[in-house]
This record gives structure tokens, C-alpha cells and sequence, in this order.
């Protein structure tokens, strides 16, 4: 099966107008995607304080959109890198919000749960976690183990949690924070879709930043339309479980 996946990043309350809109915007009608949910967005407002954003989120699911933990503050606030590498990795690629790339075992457990506990109180009970940036340290992986989430996910692959069984799903990214980086994602990702055509499966992860960007809203729309003229629309991990199932 030949099949396109999208994810919306970065869904929290104070986010939320942008993602709904890009949703909108770029999406075919019926089109379902994978909501990245943070519980306390950069440390603001629980979702589950917010009764407006929750019943958006049900609704979504109810509509045939799945949920998936997204970190819970979506902020490095780990220790500062003491290697160029870890700042190029946790300053420069992701601007201090790979959350869980850097975290200690003790605090990614607490996190991890009162991310779901955060969920739970809504109503809704995810099974995959996805970490910020998608960059996550051996602790995170090892504190994953202990949650009921089944599934992960890296840029370019999705990840089943009890052994690490990776599915190939590379993935599609935007940068709009500055004109440079625009220029690039134009460049990049024109390239990488043609050498993706025989992959069966490929992922869109989309930002909320991006409805302010014209030049992201005019490619995301016209890629997730041509791809989907010749895949199916699939949830990230649907796909997945699809997938490990067949290879069983």
C-alpha cells in the first residue's frame, strides 16, 4: 500500500487558532491527521484547563483524527550542551525545545506522566508519544518502556516502543524561521519528494508558525494534494500497526 500520513505539531491552546487554520488550509476534505498535543505549552495555560480546546480535540478525534503525546513543556530545559555537536543539535536544529533529547530518566517519567494523566482528564488516552524536534536521549526511551503508549516516532521512521521495531516513514519539514531557512525547505523538500516516489510511505509534519508563512501554506497544499492522488490517507500510526502486522 502505497500511503501519506500528516501530523500537526505543536497543538496546544495557545497554538491552537494557527493549527486549525493550517488545517484548513492545506488539508483535503476528510483528510485525517495526527494531532501533537502538548499538556502545558512552554509552561502556559493545561489543557485541561481550557474546556474550549478540549472539546476541539475530541471533536477532531471523533471526526477520524488521532492524538499523540508531544512532551509536556515542548522546552529544553535541561543542562546546557557541553559538546559543539549538542549545541548545533539542541540550539541551532531546534531553538532549545528538544524537551526529552538531553532529560534525565527520573524527570522524563514524571513528564511522560503527567502528559497522560493531563490527556486522561479530557477524555482522551493516546498511544503514541512523539518527542519535541524528534530528538529523545536513551532515558527518555528507557522511561517510555514504563508508560502504556506503544508506539514513537523519529523523522524517518515509526517505532514500535516494546522492542524498537522500526517502519520506514520519512517525513516532509518546513522551516519558516527566516528567509534563508524558507528558501531551503523550498529547495530540500522538491528534491526529497521526487526521490521518495517509490517509498510506500511518506509523512507531512506540519508547524503552526507555518499559516504565517504564504510560500509554506502554497507548497504544503499542493504536495499533500499531489500525493494524495496517488496514496492513500492514513493515520501516522495506523500505518504503523498496519505495517508490523503484515511483517508478522
Amino acid at each position: 500500500m502505497r500511503a501519506v500520513a500528516v501530523s500537526m505539531h505543536d497543538v496546544a491552546p495557545e497554538t491552537w487558532r494557527s493549527c486549525r487554520a493550517l488545517l484548513s488550509e492545506v488539508l483535503p476534505r476528510g483528510f485525517p491527521a495526527t494531532l501533537l498535543v502538548v499538556p502545558r505549552w512552554h509552561g502556559g495555560l493545561a489543557i485541561d484547563d481550557d474546556a474550549s480546546f478540549a472539546t476541539a480535540l475530541r471533536s477532531r478525534i471523533a471526526g477520524g483524527d488521532e492524538v499523540a503525546l508531544h512532551g509536556y513543556l515542548h522546552r529544553d530545559d535541561a543542562a546546557r550542551p557541553r559538546t559543539p555537536a549538542g549545541w548545533v543539535r539542541r540550539r541551532l536544529y531546534t531553538a532549545g525545545e528538544g524537551e526529552f533529547d538531553s532529560i534525565a530518566a527520573g524527570d522524563a517519567r514524571r513528564r511522560l506522566g503527567d502528559g497522560l494523566a493531563s490527556l486522561a482528564r479530557i477524555g482522551i488516552q493516546p498511544r503514541a508519544f512523539v518527542a519535541p524536534a524528534w530528538l529523545m536521549g536513551e532515558a527518555a526511551w528507557q522511561a517510555l518502556v514504563d508508560t502504556p503508549l506503544t508506539y514513537t516516532c523519529t523523522r524517518d521512521t515509526l517505532v514500535r516502543i516494546a522492542d524498537r521495531a522500526p517502519i520506514p516513514a520519512p517525513s516532509l519539514v518546513w522551516s519558516s524561521r527566516s528567509a534563508w531557512r524558507r528558501r531551503a525547505s523550498a529547495y530540500w523538500n522538491a528534491r526529497r519528494i521526487a526521490a521518495l516516489a517509490a517509498v510506500p510511505l511518506i509523512r507531512v509534519a506540519l508547524h503552526p508558525g507555518e499559516i504565517s508563512d504564504a510560500s509554506a501554506v502554497r507548497f504544503w497544499r499542493n504536495t499533500i494534494a499531489t500525493l494524495a492522488d496517488g496514496r492513500d490517507a492514513v493515520l501516522e500510526f495506523d500505518a504503523c500497526e498496519q505495517r508490523l502486522a503484515a511483517r508478522r
